[in-house]
């Protein structure tokens, strides 16, 4: 039975991973109101922490991310989205969210196929 275990805030750590490569595209938290929405409509939706509200990932962008499966971690306080993502995953037009490496230096190189 799935029972998620949500922190104090109301929230569970959720990470969308392309359903065909297992690319990791993004992490964001997901609510009651998110997993219900993602459930009813196919598509990945999350709570947004700055925002204080649901949003839908790529409402408008129109970078979509269709939900493939869910699954859930051993403690249930985490969710992985198999997805299949229409367009990029970050907001900043790369393919996934974390398209840098933190250098020896501290400095912050973009990594050449993100």
């Amino acid at each position: 039975m799935f029972l998620p275990k949500f922190d104090a805030a109301g929230l569970v750590t959720a990470v969308a991973v392309d359903h065909a490569s297992g690319a990791l595209l993004m992490l964001a938290h997901m609510d009651a109101q998110a997993i219900a929405k993602t459930r009813e409509t196919g598509f990945a939706h999350f709570h947004s922490r700055s925002r204080g509200r649901l949003w839908m990932k790529g409402e408008s962008s129109g970078h979509v991310l269709k939900v493939i499966e869910i699954r859930v971690d051993c403690d249930q306080d985490a969710l992985e989205l198999r997805v299949e993502p229409a367009g990029p995953a970050c907001h900043t037009l790369a393919p996934s969210c974390f398209y840098r490496r933190i250098e020896a230096d501290g400095s912050l190189a973009r990594i050449a196929d993100a």
